[in-house]
């Protein structure tokens, strides 16, 4: 076993690998070909002379030794960071929060935190990184990010199977919607029934972007027509104002619907509610972080009832 040649990229990598969960995603995310983080992946199993993910059809796993080495990678890769920070005089670490969130959280309450604390707290820097929720509890395991905005579904289980487990609070919990254009026929009504949602064209997130359809009304008892398929949510909302298709939100979302589209409730099915949880590694937060905390609580507590 010799780490002395292991290079930066290598580690780099395997961190990538760690948290995308898929050779491919990781790729996508370093800009890489997929070619090439193989490469750097046999290499670094290689210097450890034993295998540090498990190769599985839906993506990899880290092995006992490869959490062993995530962990002293994760903190040789955070002090080089440091390091660049200090020489180019950014703030230091010490002033620097890390977050991830889910698309939904980018765009009330997010930037209403950051306001706060732009105000409040101006040495506080906080970095941004949107992404799926697993993407994001992976990012919190390999320690690339402090804190994450992430979102849950019924029947609410944890967040991984992985030891410790990760802190989350609820910041709130809402009920899904549904996003109409105003011309609709079922915009009339002050609800949708859901019988009425069968036939109806969908615009939903791509399937890699870990939101597992979201955009599709849950527990549809016929395949969905998914006409379009969109990350952003605002280029959903903006579709839904073209009369291109029907898709779901959160009710917070009602607030920043473009002209042309009506947020409406569904009735006659079990209620469906969202939660938007703030989580973290259970060890001590520093001080930025728990500055951080509040200011996004406080946020969740000003977009509404939670």
């Amino acid at each position: 076993m010799d780490f002395k040649d292991v290079s930066l990229t290598a580690l780099r990598v395997f961190r990538a690998v760690a948290e995308q969960g898929t050779f491919t995603a990781a790729a996508a995310s370093l800009g890489y070909t997929q070619s090439a983080v193989s490469r750097q992946i046999a290499s670094i199993e290689r210097a450890a002379d034993t295998r540090l993910l498990d190769r599985r059809r839906d993506g990899v796993q880290l092995t006992a030794a490869g959490h062993l080495v995530l962990r002293r990678a994760s903190v040789v890769l955070d002090e080089i960071e440091r390091t660049a920070r200090e020489l180019s005089g950014m703030p230091d670490h010490a002033g620097t929060v890390r977050v991830g969130w889910v698309p939904t959280a980018g765009v009330v309450l997010l930037p209403r935190a950051i306001a706060a604390l732009r105000a409040g707290h101006p040495g506080i820097t906080v970095v941004t990184r949107e992404g799926g929720t697993p993407a994001l509890v992976r990012a919190l395991r390999t320690g690339s990010i402090d804190l994450a905005l992430i979102s849950s579904a019924p029947p609410y289980r944890p967040l991984d199977s992985e030891s410790p487990a990760l802190v989350a609070r609820t910041l709130t919990e809402r009920s899904l919607c549904l996003a109409l254009p105003a011309a609709h026929p079922l915009a009339r009504q002050d609800y949708v029934d859901i019988a009425d949602l069968r036939g109806q064209r969908w615009i939903a997130a791509p399937p890699s972007s870990g939101d597992r359809g979201m955009g599709v009304w849950p527990g549809l008892d016929e395949r969905p027509d998914i006409v379009h398929t969109a990350r952003d949510w605002l280029a959903k909302l903006h579709l839904v104002a073209a009369g291109a298709g029907l898709t779901t939100v959160p009710a917070t979302l009602a607030q920043v619907a473009p002209p042309g589209v009506r947020v409406l409730p569904v009735r006659g099915g079990p209620q469906e509610h969202r939660r938007l949880l703030l989580a973290r590694l259970p060890d001590p937060p520093a001080e930025a972080t728990v500055r951080v905390c509040e200011a996004l609580r406080t946020a969740a507590l000003e977009t509404g009832v939670p």
